[in-house]
This record gives structure tokens, sequence and C-alpha cells, in this order.
């Protein structure tokens, strides 16, 4: 097999982790397992400390290859990430199969702010972690150890394979943060596309034209013209679907509900559209680099019943998905509102649809959402 091209088989944004009391771990162990769509020969990790204040050492980082023999399996210790960087390992060889499962665990022996991470959900997005160095232990003790979605560090996974693969990228905000990039690895791979990844950059409260810098919401992420440029750093990418912009429309409440969120934060539809394009489709079209990518919209889903609905959001929401529908910027468009709203009741979300909050949607429709990408991009 000749194996010659660099294509990112994983990946994640990272942000502002959720500002709690402690924000410092010490003598603990992270796992992620990552599913590989991919056969090859090598790997290199990518750790990002992009949102953090202060360098972080990962102490050892273990990635072994479930199911194969102990051969494929690399250590790497004392990785430092200084703050506001992200690094990427020299590659480790490690023969890798397509539906490998491989694990990597990042022991944290000193005391290390954990600034930087993502919340992330889906049947492919589960982690661990554990109290103690547990980073070469085949299994985490069940006393000493618990399950997160939490993903610190760990950014972006590439492996050398070959030239025919590529990857897909999903770029958003908590919707996409959640399941429908998972199940629309899950279909490709159950498909028999297997020359395709999903690489999600999505961060939950994120906006296209604002950023907090607050601690209540520090966590909803950086603005799309800071994440955009770093986010796009994918190895092998063919395509970017971006589905993003309604917490720019359901977050202004005015400063005497919310001091955070003043009303002149609301955009207009016209900034909405400007944004999109100068921010993250003229950045692709603009960049050598980027510029043999196609870019797909993704409407805006239901939000009626969520706390802030009222009449005159939901108008924007609807012309804004009209423009991303019809306009000739888009190589094309997902239609994810069509495929979970009701279709009598347009403002609302499909019978099963709605996870309970009126925004989020429920599993089965993520999964429509994931039915919804069209085949031709895999």
């Amino acid at each position: 097999m000749n194996y010659n091209k660099w294509v990112a088989c994983w990946g994640n944004a990272t942000s502002i982790t959720d500002r709690k009391e402690c924000v410092y771990a010490k003598d603990i162990t992270l796992r992620y397992p990552v599913f590989m769509p991919f056969s090859g020969s090598k790997l290199r990790l990518r750790f990002s400390n992009l949102t953090g204040t202060e360098a972080v050492t990962l102490s050892k980082i273990v990635v072994k290859c479930k199911g194969v023999s102990e051969e494929c399996r690399g250590v790497l210790c004392n990785v430092t990430i200084p703050p506001g960087k992200e690094v990427t390992t020299e590659p480790i060889e490690c023969m890798v199969k397509a539906g490998d499962t491989i694990v990597v665990s990042i022991y944290l022996a000193d005391c290390t702010q954990m600034n930087a991470g993502t919340l992330i959900t889906g049947p492919l997005s589960k982690g661990q972690y554990a109290y103690g160095d547990f980073a070469e232990a085949d299994e985490l003790p069940l006393d000493l150890s618990r399950h997160t979605n939490w993903f610190y560090f760990l950014n972006t996974i590439d492996i050398l394979t070959e030239e025919k693969n590529h990857a897909l990228v999903c770029y958003g905000d908590s919707i996409t943060a959640q399941s429908w990039p998972d199940y629309l690895a899950l279909r490709a791979w159950n498909g028999g596309h297997h020359d395709v990844s999903i690489i999600r950059r999505a961060v939950s409260g994120t906006r296209i034209l604002r950023q907090y810098d607050c601690i209540t919401y520090q966590a909803y992420g950086l603005k799309g013209s800071t994440r955009f440029p770093i986010e796009m750093n994918v190895a092998g990418a063919s395509a970017v679907i971006i589905q993003h912009g309604i917490n720019d429309i359901i977050h202004p409440v005015g400063s005497d509900v919310n001091p955070f969120r003043p009303w002149s934060d609301m955009p207009t539809l016209e900034d909405l559209e400007r944004g999109t394009r100068e921010i993250y489709v003229d950045y692709i079209r603009n960049h050598a680099e980027l510029n043999h990518l196609k870019v797909y919209s993704g409407t805006l889903l239901p939000i009626y019943g969520w706390r802030t609905y009222n009449e005159m959001r939901d108008e924007m929401r609807q012309a804004f998905n009209e423009w991303l529908r019809k306009s000739e910027i888009f190589d094309g468009c997902v239609d994810f509102d069509k495929a979970v709203r009701d279709s009598e009741h347009t403002e609302r979300f499909a019978p099963g649809y709605d996870s309970g909050d009126h925004l989020h949607p429920s599993e089965e429709a993520y999964e429509a959402m994931a039915n919804a990408v069209p085949g031709g991009l895999f």
C-alpha cells in the first residue's frame, strides 16, 4: 500500500473551558478513543493551548491501537505547549487499519491550567479521566475514573494514508458540537465510503460576529474571524459545511436583562450575510492553500419555543436561511432546517425532533441532519 498523503482523520475545535471554581488539574490521566476511517502507517497529533494563559506540559502521551499488536504503540514525554499556541508531534510509527480504534491517553503530572478544551457529544465522542498515572494501562480503574465529554488539548489527529482519502469539515456551534457529525461519520462508514473522514470544528455558544470576554460566557468561544483561520488548518480537506449564526440572533436581550448581552449585539440580516461571506467564504477563496475547498452553507434550525424566541428573530433566521439556500457564493447548501422542521409549522421542530429546549435537536433529528448531507460530499 502506498501511504504518502497526510489527512486529518479526527479533529475538534479548541475553546476556553467553562469557568468553574477549579481551573487546574494535577496527577490525572485523560483518555480519548478515536475511530479510524483510514488505514495508514504513521500518526501525528496536534495539541492546542490556544486559549490558555500559561504553558501546559503533557507529561506523557500514549497512543495505542485497540485490538492490534503492541508494536502499534507510541509514547511521548514532556510535550510543552506555550500559551496561545498549538504543537504538532513528530510522526509516530503506527500501522492502523480502517475501522480500528486508537486510544490517546494524556497524563498530567504537575499542576496544569485546564483552559483549553471543548465539550462535544455523539456516539463516537466518549472520553474518560482517572486520578493518577494510568496512561499506559489497558483499562482505567473503575473506582478512580469517570466518563467525560470535555476534550482537553487534543485538537487534531493526522494519518499518513493513501492519496484517495480526504476530510470533510463540519464548522459551527453547539448544534455541530453535538451529535450530527458523528452520525455523518457513521453514515459514511456504514455506506461503504471509507475514503472520507469527518472533522468537527464546533464550539457551543459561539457567534459569527462577536465573542464574550467575561468569565460567565467565555466558554461560548471565540468569534468567527478569530476561530476560522485557525480551525481550517485541516490536512487533506476537500470541503467544509458551515452551519453557524443562530447564536448571533438569539443571544441579545438588552443590558437591563443581562449586562453581557446588550441589544447593540443584535445583527441585521445584512450583517450576518456580510460576516458569512467575508469571514468564511472570502477567507477560503483568497488563500491559495484553501481555495480548492468546496464551501457548503448549512441552514439554521427552528427556534420556536426557545426562551428568547420572538417573530422578529425567526423572521431573520428564515430570511438568512433563504440567502444560504440561494447565494451563489456557496458550492451548495445542506438544508438542515428542512430536514428537521415541521412541514406545516415551519417555525418549529417536527414531532420527535426537539430535544426539549426548542433549540437543540433530539438524537433522532441529529441523524436526520446527517442524512441531509449530499452523498456527493463523501
